[in-house]
């Protein structure tokens, strides 16, 4: 009979076993917020121990970026499958990006909001950058196609129309205005673009 050596390091979770391990994370902190579920909490959802869990994931912090990065990757692609499949109307792909957006902010939940406000705001930037990164790459070539079509207003260059955009959504979506205006970050960001639009949209 073999006596484990206490020291002995946990055995290491395979690639496979790091997607759960994200994907179960991702569900329980933007449904209920990373306060309230422990990292015993998930170990014991996942059948493993929580040291294990600590040999993928070195810290909760470190799980959390984990999520946020994984969430803003699957938006990622989902928005470049849309680009390449762009319709030939521009409304119609507006409206298809838009539809696409609201379906992954409704994943996230107020309070998941409020405990990267409270808890991580040092996470909360890397979210600030990975939305611009996204609203500049996709909005900008929408907003040119559109205004190829005539859909969008032509005395208001691209750019700016671009930092408003960033504008509105930096001031709404941030914990702290979400939580004051009693927002869900899907109507945060369903309403700020749509304001933009409907002003940048031509009159006809």
């Amino acid at each position: 009979m073999s006596i484990r050596n206490p020291k002995q390091q946990e055995p290491a979770v395979d690639q496979a076993g790091v997607r759960r391990v994200v994907a179960v994370a991702r569900r329980q902190f933007l449904a209920h917020g990373f306060r309230s579920v422990s990292m015993d909490d998930l170990a014991a959802e996942l059948g493993m121990s929580k040291k294990t869990l600590y040999v993928s994931f070195p810290s909760k912090a470190a799980l959390i970026e984990a999520v946020l990065k994984d969430k803003f990757s699957e938006v990622e692609a989902d928005f470049g499958q849309l680009e390449r499949e762009q319709a030939a109307d521009v409304e119609t792909a507006l409206h298809q990006f838009l539809s696409c957006l609201q379906r992954h902010t409704a994943e996230i939940q107020p309070a998941f909001v409020r405990d990267i406000g409270r808890e991580t705001p040092e996470l909360f930037q890397l979210v600030e950058q990975k939305r611009r990164e996204l609203i500049r790459r996709y909005f900008g070539g929408l907003f040119e196609d559109g205004k190829k079509a005539g859909m969008i207003r032509s005395d208001i260059p691209t750019h700016l129309i671009i930092e408003i955009l960033l504008g509105g959504v930096q001031a709404i979506m941030n914990p702290l205005k979400l939580m004051e205006l009693g927002l869900t970050v899907e109507k945060g960001y369903s309403s700020v673009i749509r304001l933009i639009l409907e002003g940048a949209l031509q009159r006809r």
